[in-house]
């Protein structure tokens, strides 16, 4: 049986968001901040996930829909301001660590056992392998 979407209840809720880019040669270490949204859709099939963050001072908005189930994981379907589009495919473990996975790019977040904080590490795909990317963190606004 694969994943529901019950397992997605710990980060529903709105989150204040700050992180870094990892500096690279030619690529400076890039402040993002911002907030992060979590909220069911009527009828609790599906999670929306709002990001409205600022990075290196330009507004980057995005809207991800959460919850198609996909073999043991569920698929998130994301849309930006800037006419991205990107799917990537959720799954947790037995230490209720979540791993958000796509082809150029993958996460790894944990929420804190007393739910009011999550943290982030991000890669993204270099040549044949994965690199550090950037750390976010999360705090529970509400």
């Amino acid at each position: 049986m694969g994943l529901t979407t019950e397992a997605l209840e710990p980060i529903v809720g709105a989150w204040a968001s700050r992180g870094r880019t990892v500096a690279r040669r030619g690529e400076p270490s890039i402040t993002i901040e911002g907030t992060d949204v979590y909220e069911w859709l009527d009828g609790g099939l599906f999670l929306l996930h709002y990001a409205d963050v600022r990075v290196a001072g330009e507004q980057v908005s995005a809207l991800e829909v959460i919850g198609e189930p996909d073999g043991d994981g569920l698929l998130m379907r994301s849309f930006d301001n800037g006419g991205r589009t990107g799917t990537m495919r959720a799954t947790v473990d037995d230490r209720g660590v979540w791993t958000f996975a796509g082809e150029t790019e993958r996460a790894r977040l944990t929420v804190a056992p007393d739910g009011r904080t999550m943290a982030a590490t991000w890669e993204r795909r270099v040549g044949d392998g994965w690199g550090h990317w950037m750390d976010m963190e999360f705090t529970r606004a509400r």
